[in-house]
Order: structure tokens, then sequence, then C-alpha cells
């Protein structure tokens, strides 16, 4: 947990207070590859820190599981929507691998920004970077190729590429798994 908070505090530094309630409130939890850390309908109840491990993002298009995005190491894992309207969530998200989370509750994260105020700087800062990849994947789905969304994550993710099996890379990419695996055979060939 001390890289979580020394993270925040590079952000912005922490008052004791603060560090304190941290420490006190922030819980970590192993999650088993194929858990599911909330389920379709459900209120996401937690936002979480991904210590170690790798998860994604699936809602469902016509009867099928569509994965919407993945996150590691270092990254946040929330249900946006139901988290800060705690409605259900139309996505589920499930481990990729076994993977270690820190995480907090909604209630106690409404206190947090209650009650020290530098959070909020934080949170803003946090809450701009998801929000900035989360427009990066919908620019990516909806104005480049296939080609290109594959040839963006090679050059900015080819970890995930190793890590994350090939349908559903392909359901990421809104392709095929069959389309996924000509175009990789086709860059393979071009950088021969």
């Amino acid at each position: 947990m001390v890289e979580l908070v020394r993270k925040f505090n590079i952000i912005y530094p922490l008052s004791n207070g603060l560090r304190q309630f941290l420490f006190d409130h922030i819980k970590e939890k192993k999650v088993a590859k194929k858990d599911l850390l909330l389920k379709f309908n459900q209120v996401c109840g937690n936002i979480y820190f991904v210590k170690q491990g790798l998860f994604r993002g699936v809602y469902m298009k016509d009867g099928k599981e569509v994965t919407s995005w993945f996150m590691k190491e270092g990254d946040l894992v929330v249900s946006v929507e139901s988290f800060f309207g705690q409605v259900p969530s139309y996505e589920k998200i499930e481990a990729l691998e076994d993977s270690e989370v820190y995480y907090i509750s909604y209630i106690e994260l409404q206190h947090i920004y209650r009650h020290y105020t530098e959070f909020n700087f934080i949170g803003r800062v946090l809450t701009e970077q998801y929000y900035a990849l989360s427009e990066r994947r919908a620019y990516s789905l909806r104005m480049q190729s296939a080609t290109d969304r594959y040839c963006y994550m090679l050059k900015h993710h080819a970890d995930l590429l190793r890590r994350v099996p090939a349908v559903l890379i392909a359901s990421h990419l809104g392709i095929t798994a069959e389309t996924f695996s000509r175009i990789k055979a086709k860059i393979r060939i071009g950088h021969s």
C-alpha cells in the first residue's frame, strides 16, 4: 500500500490525517484469474488500484461479450458510471491473471473528499488521466481502421499483446479473431 500512498503524494502532498485515513481504510485483496470484481447489474461499490495483475471490462452486445478495456499494474479499475452514480453496472470486471488490488469503498471515498480537501486535487488528476485514456479508446474505435488500432496497441501496449488471449484482443479492437490473425500476419510480414 505504500506505493499507492506514494503515488497520491507525488500528485499532491498528503496531510498526516489523510495519510493515516488511507492506511486505516484502504484494503488489499487477492483476486484469482477469472474471478469478477463486478458482475453485470451489480452496483460498483469500490474503486480498485491494481498492485499486480490484469483486468478487463466487459459489456454485452447482441448476446456476445465485448471487451471494452484492459487495466494492469498501476491503473485504476472501476465501472465509472456505476461507481460514481451508484447505479447497476452494464459491465462486468474480470481478472485475466491472478491479481492483487487495493480498494476503497464509495462511501469512504466520499468521506475523503469531504474531510481532506487535498484529495480533491488528487481525485481530479486521476479522473483526468482515466478520462483521457477512455477518450483515446473511443477515438480509436470511431476513427481508426482495425490495422491502425492494432498498430497503436503494438506500439503503446505491446505487453498486453503478450498477456491477453488473442480472442479478447480482437474483441477489444472490434474485430473477429480471424481478422485479427490476418492483420497480425500482415504486420509481421511487413516488418520482416
